[in-house]
């Protein structure tokens, strides 16, 4: 399934505000912007505030407030990282997060265990038949990964 088009950080960030409101959530926003402030960019040349070609790079880094604990970073070259209770989903498309979002907030998320290789995985299935399968590091499971367990 096709998600809506969020060409910029900023839109973005206003289409995860609007998934907080629906579900009643505390938002905080960081913004970060130009070449020497971004997280991706190590071969900007000193003081370069722009890129190259001429753009101004914009990355932010929300938090949402509430259980679970989430965090999202939205990097510049259309992808973000999202932190679910420690647990990171690395390079998920930046118009999949409201999706995302909404799939962890709506109930749709689950962790799923094997006996061997022993592990757990935190699964976020998407409209469309799109999941996003991570595992879960560490020797216990968060109170919230806990009540989400399937066997």
């Amino acid at each position: 399934m096709t998600h809506p088009s969020l060409p910029t950080t900023e839109s973005a960030v206003v289409a995860i505000r609007a998934v907080a409101a629906e579900y009643r959530l505390t938002v905080a926003v960081t913004d970060d912007i130009g070449a020497d402030r971004t997280s991706r960019r190590t071969s900007a040349a000193p003081f370069a505030v722009v890129d190259p070609d001429g753009s101004l790079p914009h990355e932010a880094f929300v938090e949402l407030g509430g259980s679970p604990a989430v965090s999202v970073q939205i990097f510049p070259e259309d992808d973000a990282k999202i932190t679910v209770d420690g647990v990171e989903f690395h390079d998920v498309p930046r118009d999949s997060v409201p999706a995302f979002l909404r799939s962890l907030y709506g109930g749709l998320a689950f962790v799923k265990g094997r006996f061997f290789p022993p592990g757990y995985w935190l699964h976020v299935p998407l409209p469309g038949d799109e999941t996003y399968r991570e595992s879960i590091g560490g020797p216990s499971l968060t109170p919230w990964l806990s009540g989400r367990v399937r066997a």
